[in-house]
């Protein structure tokens, strides 16, 4: 307990200039960035649409990014609140810099920034009084080295008069500036197609027609539909441009929809919609075009900011002490309160395998980690957890659990044999090496979780160099043994443990039936991934596995006899083998028909997708979105006590709310690049939007039924009529 108050009072003295700063008004400040709100106009009239901006002053070495951040990074968002009646837009984003940094390509601005908003002023504003304006920004603030979230509370009192209102004397000229040259529609014609891996883009018309371009970049809204850090080429003709990239991971099957972005020009940059088709004509043939240079190449790497890397590190060690109380780390808890009790009046043997388990746990984190980074640096778009969205994994862990529950269960033994019934920590096998693999099905088990402080600490860490994304990942391993290799290290706790007896042996039955459930739960994911087919051949290779191993134990029972058993051993082998074969071919086979989130969802529920919100959004209506999989058993347990209750039906009908559900069980780069976004690497995720509000407010990640509806309530157009009506 002291232990974790003095990690929680090294967390808020770290944390608390940030916090502090964020309580006052007028421009605040971290060490990488300063922020304010500003106006465009010395007052807003009664009925008009004022400009603010968000003014972001950027320490040197350091950079924050546009709405599509590339290859890393989050684009800054915008929680606003704002008085009745007032209504702020969406940002106008000035045209980015590309920005190259260890071999990745974003997607930014350097030194001094504005983003203009707009935001409408009721015709009943009383000239003379003041708008209150006030939005919480979203800043992920990074150098070459390393990247951090930052949230600023700015606020800004916009006068009300009548009449014109004459420029900011100290913004209005730079915000008016801005918006001349942000990027607009212009008339112009475009069409993309993709063929072999290669995006094509053609654009004609507008101000393209019968001019040379100059250097052009074409910068998807979206990202993952570009390879952002591929050169562009191409040519221009007498009627507009061609620009050739290489396909990005959504993109390498084809396009089915537009491709919207910004195409930048020495002419200008324009937004433009390219609908999948055919090559336009007239936009090749009269010479090729120039490259367009990167931002800030010359830009000095900055120092890296350890206070930022501090606050990650501390959040996954407390993350990883949380994860030991969530429901699927239950069975390998059992397991270890298991191996301290046959160790407790034995310090030596206590220790050591206090220290394996440790091992185990930092060697498989470290694992997974590397793994997630490499692919990350690859340009796969995935997440914590990325590995339970293949098949593959699901099918050999299931058979794994099931291995070894019937371990536990004494139907074979493994490492010592018969004579060593209750003495390793994992049944049989030899100590060290059994609290070694404890530590390792520990993280296995505990991967589907995720728990509070996580969220923050592995979307920061995704965005770091690699050596600290490491420190960070170790330090998430370090908090989930930690309470395992202190009881370890400590005789007096140890003393207070019961001795060895027969009842460990009842004890390790017992624990056989959580991994029996978890085999279970794992074969009823690998259902909902794959279909029925693939179920029936995995569920044919669970029963060969359990044959197999059986045949193992018959043939261990009778060498400790004194016997042969060659049949055994011959038919033990191939049934195994067998089981594996089945198993991967289950896994190969193409998922069949499967209820999807959104038809086995409890309320009334859509599928997912960016459109779906801007629709419902359009329509003045608020939207829940909830990012889930199958082997999220914290995303499971929310729904059930959360999102499936009367209550919440009704706040969301009282709302006239739109509920989303983003089923992230297979991998989808759209639902990782939103996660992405908000700064997350994994499920759950629960996002709600207001109508009006720029930005949606994230829930928490541990739901409860009142925390659902008060945020149903607080984002309902007819709030009073929802309250009364229940």
């Amino acid at each position: 307990m002291r232990l974790l108050i003095r990690l929680f009072c090294l967390l808020l003295a770290v944390a608390a200039p940030s916090v502090l700063a964020a309580q006052t008004s007028g421009p605040q400040r971290t060490e990488r960035i300063e922020a304010e709100l500003v106006p465009m106009s010395r007052w807003a009239a009664p009925g008009s649409t004022a400009v603010v901006a968000v003014r972001q002053d950027i320490e040197p070495g350091w950079h924050t990014y546009w709405r599509n951040p590339g290859d890393s990074g989050g684009a800054t968002t915008l929680t606003w609140r704002l008085p009745e009646g007032v209504r702020a837009g969406d940002i106008v984003w000035p045209l980015p810099e590309r920005q190259r940094l260890q071999g990745l390509t974003n997607y930014g601005y350097e030194g001094d920034v504005y983003l203009p908003v707009p935001v409408e002023i009721p015709a009943g504003a009383r000239p003379g009084s003041t708008v209150p304006l006030a939005v919480e920004a979203l800043f992920f603030v990074c150098s070459d080295e390393m990247c951090v979230p930052e949230t600023l509370n700015l606020r800004l009192d916009l006068p009300v008069r009548e009449g014109a209102a004459p420029p900011d004397p100290q913004h209005g000229a730079a915000i008016q500036r801005v918006l001349a040259g942000a990027p607009a529609p212009a008339g112009i014609e475009a069409r993309v197609r993709v063929e072999n891996g290669v995006l094509t883009l053609t654009a004609a018309g507008g101000p393209l027609a019968g001019r040379d371009p100059g250097p052009s970049y074409f910068f998807p809204f979206e990202g993952g539909l570009i390879d952002h850090a591929a050169p562009q080429t191409g040519a221009w003709g007498p009627e507009g441009l061609t620009l050739v990239m290489s396909a990005g991971a959504k993109a390498q099957a084809g396009v089915t929809g537009p491709l919207e972005g910004v195409l930048a020009t020495s002419l200008g940059a324009f937004e433009i919609r390219a609908e999948p088709g055919a090559d336009l004509p007239g936009a090749r043939g009269s010479g090729d075009l120039a490259a367009m240079a990167d931002a800030g190449a010359g830009t000095a790497p900055a120092a890296i900011g350890w206070s930022g890397f501090l606050q990650a590190a501390l959040f996954a060690l407390l993350g990883g002490l949380i994860l030991n109380l969530m429901p699927c780390v239950f069975p390998i808890l059992a397991m270890k309160a298991a191996a301290l009790s046959a160790a407790a009046h034995d310090p030596a043997r206590a220790r050591r395998d206090g220290l394996a388990f440790l091992a185990g746990v930092l060697t498989t984190f470290l694992a997974l980690a590397g793994l997630l980074l490499a692919l990350r640096a690859g340009g796969e778009a995935i997440g914590w957890g990325f590995q339970l969205q293949s098949p593959a994994v699901i099918a050999g862990l299931s058979l794994l659990m099931l291995a070894v529950a019937l371990n536990l269960s004494g139907v074979f033994h493994m490492g010592a044999g018969l004579q060593a019934a209750g003495t390793g920590p994992l049944s049989r096998l030899p100590g060290a090496a059994g609290a070694f693999f404890t530590g390792m099905l520990a993280v296995v088990v505990a991967a589907p979780c995720t728990a509070p402080f996580m969220a923050f600490a592995l979307g920061a860490a995704l965005l770091m160099p690699w050596p600290m994304a490491l420190v960070v990942f170790l330090m998430l391993g370090l908090g989930l043994a930690l309470p395992f290799v202190l009881v370890s290290l400590t005789p007096r706790l140890l003393a207070r443990l019961p001795r060895p007896g027969p009842w460990m042996e009842r004890l390790k039955g017992l624990l056989a039936f959580p991994m029996y459930g978890t085999a279970a739960w794992l074969v009823w994911v690998f259902a909902r991934q794959s279909g029925a087919e693939a179920l029936g051949l995995l569920l044919l290779a669970a029963v060969l596995a359990a044959f197999g191993l059986w045949l193992t134990g018959l043939n261990q029972a009778r060498r400790a006899e004194g016997g042969i058993a060659v049949f055994s051993a011959v038919a033990a082998a191939l049934a195994l083998v067998s089981a594996v074969a089945l198993a991967g071919a289950a896994a190969v086979m193409p998922p069949g028909t499967q209820a999807t989130a959104a038809t086995a969802s409890a309320l009334p529920s859509q599928r997912w997708s960016p459109e779906a919100v801007e629709a419902a959004r359009a329509e003045g209506r608020p939207v829940l979105v909830n990012f889930t999989a199958d082997w999220c058993v914290t995303c499971k347990i929310n729904e059930r006590t959360a999102l499936s209750s009367a209550a919440t039906r009704r706040a969301l009908d009282g709302a006239n709310a739109v509920y989303l559900v983003g089923d992230w069980t297979r991998r989808d780069d759209a639902i990782t690049a939103e996660l992405r976004r908000h700064g997350r690497s994994g499920v759950p995720l629960y996002l709600l939007y207001a109508p009006g509000a720029a930005e949606p407010r994230v829930l928490p990640q541990l739901l409860t039924e009142g925390t659902v509806i008060a945020a149903l309530e607080a984002a309902s157009p007819v709030r009073p009529a929802a309250a009364a009506g229940r």
